[in-house]
């Protein structure tokens, strides 16, 4: 049986690599599904993680505090409508693309939350 602990550690690991995908894709046309697909994972593991941590009583400060991210995280960033606008728009443009990218990386590097996820990952 998995430990609530294996499971935490398993979506951790998840997220990190919905965020190497972005990391590695070229900008080139088709991959505007991908980044929407992989920020919709995260934002949902995000969202488990949350769940999973209010539900349990977890004594780990790595967990509180990456909780706390998350949850800064899902409510400063959205980038829903600019990907819908990308698609209709300009899903074959790589500089767009790229520039989209680049910001939803950005974002998961702001205040070096992936960094925290790994630190987190080897604490458990």
């Amino acid at each position: 049986m998995i430990t609530h602990y294996e499971y935490l550690k398993g979506l951790l690991k998840k997220i990190i690599i919905a965020y190497n995908i972005l990391t590695k894709l070229e900008d080139k046309p088709g991959d505007l599904n991908i980044i929407k697909k992989e920020i919709l994972k995260i934002n949902g593991f995000f969202h488990v993680f949350i769940n999973k941590i209010n539900t349990e009583k977890f004594q780990s400060r790595e967990l509180s505090e990456l909780k706390s991210s998350f949850e800064n995280y899902l409510d400063s960033y959205s980038f829903d409508k600019e990907i819908d606008t990308m698609a209709s728009l300009y899903s074959d443009d790589s500089d767009r693309l790229k520039n989209m990218r680049l910001k939803i990386i950005e974002s998961l590097e702001n205040k070096k939350l992936i960094d925290n996820i790994s630190y987190a990952l080897e604490k458990l």
